[in-house]
């Protein structure tokens, strides 16, 4: 998808991601100093940023009666969502967030008519719950792209983690597979050559320092930092956790190609698609105010972007077509 434009800001889930959000294969890579690499990031990020390319809604996509929407949801710290119900409901919009414990809940939840829209996922993630779960559930606006981060409370990089070390990494598919990748981009251990990205432990092939990789659900993956040498974090999540991109000491580039399955998207029925109060909300989320809400709530550790509807629903369909494929 050229032309992703990526604006320092806020990260919720993770599927795939974050808490308020709504979570890179080849050969294994030299770590890179971490808080070097991360100004360089956000430099470049905020550097080559265009403007939003999503206009603000006009009054014709405003509903003449208040309309109730349900958004699913898996944290509502911070201020973002305080500020994008203010904003809808002077469009007419009532917001009312449902929050889940778990990530495997948001989409049964909107499949289940419970809730209209969710926030929390990337795209790797809602292409494989589609193929695993027979559901046809699709993007209508993208939100952030939050790099995948190795934090340590006890070492300062990753050539100090010893031998035999025991370090976390999200559980579900998706978060699992990239946090995998993450490792093997660290140099600390290699992947086979065809694992995709939906890698498990069983797919590794070389693990030089005998590293016992933990797989936690992605929400106590900042609780456990005292009790391993260090944890894969979501950028959503790390910012939810008073944790920045800077402190991480390894992360992911979140303006690679590879990152891309990992946008986090406002998601919907496919039966409601083209639903005009639901595009709303999702180019709300794309106005100044809210992007820079997003970036104080995060710590500056995701990266609001603005992608066209239809470039977000082929990359779906690519990874959908990838998954059902591996399966043959």
């Amino acid at each position: 998808m050229p032309g992703i434009a990526l604006i320092l800001a806020f990260g919720v889930l993770a599927a795939c991601g974050a808490r308020n959000d709504n979570s890179e294969g080849g050969a294994a890579a030299s770590p890179s100093p971490s808080k070097a690499a991360s100004e360089s990031v956000s430099a470049s990020a905020s550097a080559s940023a265009p403007a939003s390319e999503s206009p603000s809604p006009s009054p014709s996509d405003e509903p003449k009666e208040p309309v109730k929407v349900k958004i699913g949801v898996t944290g509502s710290d911070g201020e973002t969502w305080p500020l994008l119900k203010k904003k809808a409901k002077e469009r007419n919009i009532e917001i009312e967030l449902i929050e889940f414990s778990d990530y495997t809940l948001p989409n049964l939840a909107l499949a289940n008519k419970e809730v209209d829209i969710n926030s929390f996922q990337h795209l790797a993630f809602l292409s494989q719950f589609n193929v695993e779960h027979n559901l046809d559930i699709v993007p209508i606006g993208s939100t952030v792209v939050a790099p995948l981060g190795l934090y340590s409370k006890k070492y300062k990089s990753v050539d100090e983690i010893p031998d035999g070390a025991k370090i976390a990494i999200p559980n579900d598919p998706a978060n699992q597979g990239r946090g995998l990748l993450v490792l093997q981009q660290a140099g600390l251990l290699k992947l086979k050559d065809d694992v995709g990205l939906y890698g498990t432990t069983d797919d590794i092939v070389d693990n030089p320092r005998k590293l016992n990789i933990v797989p936690v659900v992605a929400q106590q993956t900042p609780r456990v930092l005292p009790d391993v040498a260090a944890s894969i974090i979501n950028g959503g999540i790390a910012g939810q956790a008073g944790l920045k991109l800077e402190d991480a000491i390894f992360h992911d580039d979140p303006q690679a190609e590879s990152t891309r399955p990992y946008i986090n998207v406002f998601a919907v029925r496919a039966e409601d698609k083209d639903n005009e109060t639901y595009r709303t909300i999702a180019k709300l989320y794309q106005e100044p105010d809210v992007v820079e809400t997003v970036k104080k709530d995060t710590n500056g550790a995701s990266f609001v972007t603005d992608i066209p509807v239809d470039q977000l629903q082929a990359t779906l369909d690519k990874l959908i077509a990838d998954i059902k494929a591996a399966k043959k």
